[in-house]
């Protein structure tokens, strides 16, 4: 006598399937391509009124929010750096989550840099020494003839 099979169970109704989606983030200049992140999240801090009516709250509401809450942070948008296969890099994205699935990514915009909070992608990490940089940036440089310095083989 045989089980029932697995994609039914024994009450007759199908299977749930346990594992949550992944989020689909799609590249704004291919929209057919997915893109992969790496999970770290630079979440968008609000500081005046005028920030939240253009995310469509009224301006008595906006004011009370501010004066209750000095720096408010966003968590459903944030800026994250994504892969897309299809433009071969990584690259900002302003990602506002929609539900636990659905996300709209566009390219972000260097305004949105100020509000988030202690991190500028230009200037360099001052915690970084000047000799720890340049040896970092030492595997990109070429030589003369063109070959890197650091080749595989």
């Amino acid at each position: 006598m045989q089980g029932p099979s697995p994609e039914i169970n024994p009450a007759g109704a199908p299977r749930r399937n346990r594992r949550p989606k992944r989020r689909e983030l799609f590249c704004p200049a291919h929209p057919e391509q997915r893109l992969l992140g790496n999970g770290r999240k630079y979440f968008l801090h609000l500081l005046t009124p005028e920030e939240l009516k253009q995310r469509g709250m009224s301006d008595k509401k906006a004011r009370l929010v501010i004066q209750a809450y000095p720096v408010l942070v966003l968590s459903d948008e944030w800026l994250e750096e994504l892969f897309c296969a299809e433009c071969g890099g990584n690259r900002w994205c302003h990602v506002s989550k929609h539900d636990q699935i659905s996300h709209t990514v566009r390219w972000a915009k260097r305004e949105l840099w100020q509000q988030v909070a202690h991190v500028d992608p230009v200037v360099a990490n001052p915690s970084v020494g000047e000799f720890t940089r340049r040896e970092a940036g030492r595997s990109r440089t070429r030589r003369q003839d063109g070959g890197r310095w650091y080749d595989s083989h």
